[in-house]
């Protein structure tokens, strides 16, 4: 996670590279303009410059993590980086166009991902989410909804809340973090799917369990 995010200098610093904004008009048309002070702010910017480059090229991608779930109106503070999910086929095309947009990408040690940053911010391009492959079919229920000024696909709520709580292992185990989620956007999310879908392993089994004697879902 960037932590030059929580530094308003930073920001500025960034902006003011060798970034390309994204725009309807031809490259270069555009001017990049001064991001506010606020790190959430800045994170919603850096999700919206990558998605605007991935549209322009018609990439097949969904927006995930934290950000996703601002989109479908879970939570009003973002900390942490944005993810998008892109099929592994699809990583040296979606490289490239981001490349020409002005932004560097490197390959961690993880064989799942590539990373970028934007304003300052971490951008992750993930391949498969709680250790499952990034498919066309989990792209294709992505919804298109507006992300501040910009559409794009992000996953539904239902795939969403899958992923999270797929990664729960008795390593990992954060039924706090999941919770508001889970709560906030009960009435989008299809439980017999999630229930289908993890249920039976232990640690998503706990949470299931949780959510009903918290009376978010029927038992």
């Amino acid at each position: 996670m960037a932590q030059m995010g929580d530094d308003p200098a930073a920001v500025r610093r960034a902006v003011s590279g060798g970034l390309r904004v994204a725009t309807e008009e031809p490259a270069g048309a555009a001017e990049v303009r001064d991001l506010p002070e606020d790190r959430t702010q800045a994170i919603l910017e850096a999700t919206k410059q990558v998605g605007t480059l991935l549209k322009q090229r018609g990439h097949r991608f969904a927006l995930a993590g934290s950000v996703a779930a601002y989109a479908h109106g879970a939570g009003t503070n973002l900390q942490h980086d944005a993810d998008f999910c892109v099929r592994a086929e699809d990583a040296e095309a979606v490289t490239e166009t981001l490349r020409e947009g002005g932004l560097e990408v490197r390959r961690p040690p993880e064989d799942w991902l590539l990373k970028t940053e934007c304003f300052a911010q971490s951008v992750d391009l993930i391949f498969r989410l709680a250790h499952r492959p990034v498919t066309a079919e989990l792209l294709d229920r992505a919804v298109e909804i507006p992300v501040e000024s910009v559409r794009m696909p992000v996953l539904s709520a239902t795939d969403l809340l899958v992923s999270k709580v797929s990664a729960f292992s008795e390593h990992y185990c954060d039924f706090g973090a999941v919770l508001p989620f889970a709560r906030a956007l009960r009435e989008k999310i299809d439980w017999a799917e999630v229930r289908s879908e993890c249920g039976e392993e232990p640690m998503p089994a706990a949470f299931l369990f949780l959510l009903e004697r918290l009376n978010v879902i029927e038992p």
